[in-house]
């Protein structure tokens, strides 16, 4: 098999480098020897793709290389193509990939960095640190008093490896944990699970709440303003999935109002948000530039492994546990 490899040009903090190749081989001996090669640039693309059959890359590279009626044309030997995102709304909608070309995220690499981003959270805002944050930059001596996790409630939309994560964290500290997905089926860490439909009866009830989905035309604006009126007074919220998947003025309104506590996000619309933009000042909120989720001592090899299992699975005749249905986005 011919695997390319494009590094984004200039990428000095996540690039896969030969070294982490040849140490995920050496992890996975099942997989042989796969002709592989690494471009960062222009010409080295252009030299790979056309006898590639599968190709790892980042999702700006992707949007950026296949616009619609490229392929096959430009690739005519590829069928896989691995992001090493979780999330690839930014590539919807998906006219752009042909039915014979299997379309991999990184599902399962973000997991144990957001788990502990997800508990930190919840932490600080069970402390009160994203107010004290706000007192502190006006110099002010405020007490408020924070409680244990143990016996709040949590509500975490989203079941996948990070909101599955958060799950097993928050039960482990004592939450009682109800899980928000597309089916009611139980979860393991959750103490209640029900359907996104259902959204509304359990949001009362969320003395945290902690959203983990992938943006999909579905969760897009999902909590909206009405939404975040339906959390109790003083709730607690973080952010973990995509700053559209939420009414962020709303959010900032209801923090201004003291109707929310304290809220902790990895995301905004835009990114980055730009200067004076009102989400750098909203009392009782920590900004955080999306980072939660990535650990650069483990990402790759990570990522490497998930595209290994798949390709291994796909051999074998098996689903690939990361194939991204275009109809659900993920």
């Amino acid at each position: 098999m011919r695997i390319h490899i494009q590094n984004p040009h200039g990428e000095k903090l996540f690039p896969v480098t030969e070294a982490q190749v040849a140490a995920a081989l050496a992890r996975h001996p099942e997989i042989g020897q796969p002709d592989i090669s690494f471009a960062d640039d222009d010409a080295g693309f252009d030299a790979a793709i056309g006898q590639a059959e599968a190709l790892l890359t980042w999702t700006r590279v992707v949007k950026a290389r296949f616009p619609v009626g490229a392929l096959p044309g430009i690739a005519p030997k590829l069928k896989v193509i691995a992001c090493t995102s979780a999330g690839l709304d930014g590539l919807a909608p998906f006219g752009w990939l042909p039915p014979e070309v299997t379309l991999l995220n990184n599902r399962g690499a973000h997991a144990a960095k957001a788990g502990e981003f997800a508990l930190m959270s919840l932490l600080m805002l069970a402390s009160h640190i994203p107010f004290f944050g706000t007192q502190q930059r006006e110099e002010s001596w405020t007490k408020r008093f924070g409680s244990v996790l143990a016996g709040r409630t949590v509500c975490i939309v989203g079941l996948g490896s990070i909101g599955g994560t958060a799950a097993k964290h928050a039960k482990a500290f004592g939450m009682k944990v109800i899980g928000v997905r597309n089916s009611a089926t139980p979860h393991p860490e959750c103490h209640e699970v029900v359907t996104t439909a259902a959204l509304d009866q359990v949001l009362p009830r969320a003395e945290f709440l902690l959203l983990a989905c992938p943006l999909t035309p579905e969760t897009r604006g999902l909590v909206d303003r009405r939404r975040i009126g339906l959390l109790p007074a003083g709730a607690k919220v973080v952010n973990m999935a995509r700053g559209a998947v939420w009414d962020q003025d709303a959010v900032c309104d209801a923090l201004e109002a003291g109707a929310l506590a304290g809220v902790v996000t990895d995301v905004a619309v835009p990114e980055p948000l730009p200067p004076g933009h009102r989400m750098w000042r909203t009392p009782g909120m920590l900004v955080v530039p999306h980072v939660s989720s990535d650990d650069p001592a483990t990402y790759n090899e990570d990522t490497l492994d998930i595209l290994f299992t798949n390709l291994l699975a796909m051999r074998a005749g098996q689903p690939a546990p990361n194939r991204v249905d275009p109809a659900r986005g993920y």
